[in-house]
């Protein structure tokens, strides 16, 4: 990307607040972050910092406490992030239900929901999959029957990311059945403090508790939580997921490179030709991850400049998906390489406390099996491959 002027201004902005308030161990969780976004307690308070900036959903219309910052200076905005090494926040409130109330939710809804979501006071999770129910969506099962002003729901979700910590949920329900699947869904919002509500943690192959089972046992919920019309949750879930998809994958992925170039120079000292042989394999295997970087960041840089015409998104995330992803995962697995290395073995690294390693080997092994879900999230890669098909060819 060519700054102009303007560009470079903004820049500046940033990187003077980011010095200000991103502090010493904001910095830390963030590069030791091993998930998609940071942990709630890390990740919350830096939320609340950039909310008291008015930062904390750049991408809202103004008129609902966004930033009216155009597409090219979000973008900077999130590559200065990411260069600072900032926790990744949670997108669930500011990037996926804000989005969707702001567009589908009745001016009351959007009065109640979006000043929370804002500051960080309420924490959101989102209700989409569930154990038969996963990239093919359409066909969940969790029910929600109309009586009276409520509805009353039985059935449960999967994979529910932070649910633990989450004060309310955005969820998928099925309320027709007959017809084509699709017809049949709506989306609500409620409160996770509901009774009949039963949160299951799942420890992920990383060790990580960010998965939980939820359980709704006859869950009565306010029917004013019914975002757009019943049976028409469909449509809401699609928008949402174009937002899900459509993150910018380049700026976090040469994050993540950058710190394997420093942990690669204190992996190999130059101590003998085996070293030096390794050494220029993995020298290589960077290099060719920085060329796949540049292109997933072309391809983000022609999704900017449409959308600044106006241009709906088409299939754009879902390419951005498929190639982030597989792409974030192929860096982890250097990074498990580079931790490997004997010399992290032997050479004292006070830096990553009393662990004796440097801070990315310690931390590479939780994001490589992390990340194995990277595929699989937002609707898996497969899924992705299908869709880029199916446009392609009805051109």
């Amino acid at each position: 990307m060519v700054l102009t002027d303007a560009d470079k201004a903004f820049r500046d902005d940033v990187r003077a607040f980011l010095q200000e308030f991103l502090s010493d161990e904001l910095r830390r969780d963030g590069r030791r972050c091993s998930g998609i976004f940071a942990d709630y307690p890390e990740g919350i308070a830096w939320h609340r910092i950039l909310a008291k900036k008015g930062w904390s959903a750049p991408r809202w219309p103004v008129e609902h406490g966004g930033t009216g910052w155009s597409p090219r200076q979000l973008y900077l905005f999130n590559r200065e992030l990411c260069e600072a090494d900032a926790p990744p926040l949670a997108p669930m409130g500011t990037g996926m239900v804000g989005p969707v109330i702001i567009a589908f939710g009745t001016p009351e809804q959007q009065q109640r929901w979006l000043p929370g979501i804002l500051s960080g006071e309420d924490y959101w999770a989102q209700g989409y999959s569930e154990p038969q129910s996963g990239s093919d969506l359409a066909s969940l099962q969790c029910k929600a029957v109309r009586d009276g002003d409520h509805y009353v729901i039985n059935g449960t979700k999967i994979w529910t990311t932070h649910a633990q910590y989450a004060k309310r949920m955005f969820c998928l329900v099925r309320t027709a059945s007959g017809g084509k699947p699709q017809q049949g869904i709506s989306f609500l919002c409620f409160d996770l403090d509901t009774p009949g509500i039963t949160i299951r943690p799942i420890i992920s192959i990383s060790g990580d508790h960010e998965l939980n089972q939820v359980f709704f046992d006859d869950v009565r919920v306010p029917a004013n939580g019914l975002i757009g019309g019943e049976n028409q949750g469909w449509a809401i879930a699609k928008y949402l997921l174009q937002h899900e998809r459509g993150n910018a994958w380049a700026p976090q992925l040469r994050s993540r490179l950058r710190r394997l170039h420093e942990a690669l120079a204190e992996a190999f000292p130059g101590t003998g030709p085996q070293d030096d042989a390794e050494h220029a394999r993995l020298r290589h295997a960077l290099a060719d991850a920085h060329c796949r970087i540049d292109a997933v960041e072309a391809l983000e840089m022609q999704a900017l400049q449409a959308h600044e015409r106006g241009e709906p998104p088409g299939i754009r995330p879902s390419m951005t998906k498929l190639l982030g992803t597989e792409l974030r995962q192929h860096i982890t697995e250097l990074g498990v390489a580079i931790a490997g290395h004997p010399s992290h073995l032997r050479v004292p690294m006070p830096e990553c406390d009393a662990l004796g390693i440097p801070e990315e080997a310690a931390f590479a092994m939780s994001a490589y099996l992390n990340d194995r879900a990277a595929s699989i999230y937002a609707g898996t890669n497969e899924i992705q491959r299908n869709l880029i098909a199916a446009d392609i060819l009805s051109r």
